[in-house]
């Protein structure tokens, strides 16, 4: 198959899946939608996250131990990177700096990186002519590696939100905290996919989905303390 062929079909398979997520997660906010401008910019800069962050896992690849410390070391490279990326170029808008809209923006960043990495990891089967095996790829990264990155960076942006009226070194505080909370999880759902009798993986599947009930509730609770205050159908201005 034609290299330009290959692309545009990986690129399909995984952008679509990462848009019925994002749309999906998006409906969470109805009442006070974050502008759709900004929601395209954050998956632009999760999809560039990608190609900085092979380069910097390759040197970790080759410069650490097998195992555990190089899945810590690609957890931290992929969830720092998101973050810085998503600081300068996302949360630094205005539009972006109401409590549940940090939180999306962080998920919409996350998604645009999910989407460019299932991309990539669909081009070798594609390539072969192997559709169904992408499709079985595709599938698996859908309901695992892209609910993984949604709940990780989300950590991050609900310690931005809940700390978001606090005092500067408290927001410090705070997103250090989910820096630190989203490699862990990154890293712990990465541990348990990667063994080699496949014992884990469902210990794995249990964990970001767990994580993910969290987040819907963690994220009800947001929307609770934005808006009890306010008249019925209004938003902040």
């Amino acid at each position: 198959m034609p290299a330009g062929e290959t692309i545009a079909y990986a690129l399909i398979g995984g952008v679509l899946p990462a848009l019925v997520w994002l749309d999906f997660l998006l409906q969470e906010d109805r009442r006070c939608p974050e502008p759709r401008w900004l929601v395209a910019v954050a998956f632009i800069v999760g999809m560039v996250c990608v190609p900085l962050v092979i380069p910097l896992e390759h040197i970790a690849y080759e410069r650490l131990p097998e195992g555990l410390p190089t899945i810590i070391a690609w957890s931290m490279i992929e969830e720092t990177m998101k973050y810085l990326l998503a600081a300068i170029f996302v949360l630094s808008h205005a539009a972006a700096r109401q409590s549940t809209h940090i939180v999306t923006s962080m998920i919409t960043v996350a998604l645009g990186f999910a989407a460019a990495e299932n991309a990539f990891f669909l081009i070798d089967p594609i390539s072969q002519g192997q559709f169904i095996d992408g499709l079985v790829t595709g599938n698996l990264r859908f309901v695992g590696a892209t609910l993984l990155h949604v709940v990780a960076s989300s950590a991050i942006g609900f310690a931005l939100a809940f700390s978001l009226n606090s005092s500067r070194r408290v927001r410090m505080a705070a997103a250090s905290f989910g820096l630190i909370l989203a490699i862990a999880l990154h890293a712990l759902f990465n541990y348990f996919i990667i063994q080699e009798d496949g014992s884990h993986t469902l210990l794995a599947f249990f964990t970001v989905w767990t994580g993910a009930v969290v987040f819907f509730a963690a994220f009800e609770v947001l929307k609770y303390f934005r808006y009890r205050n306010l008249p019925a159908n209004t938003c902040e201005t």
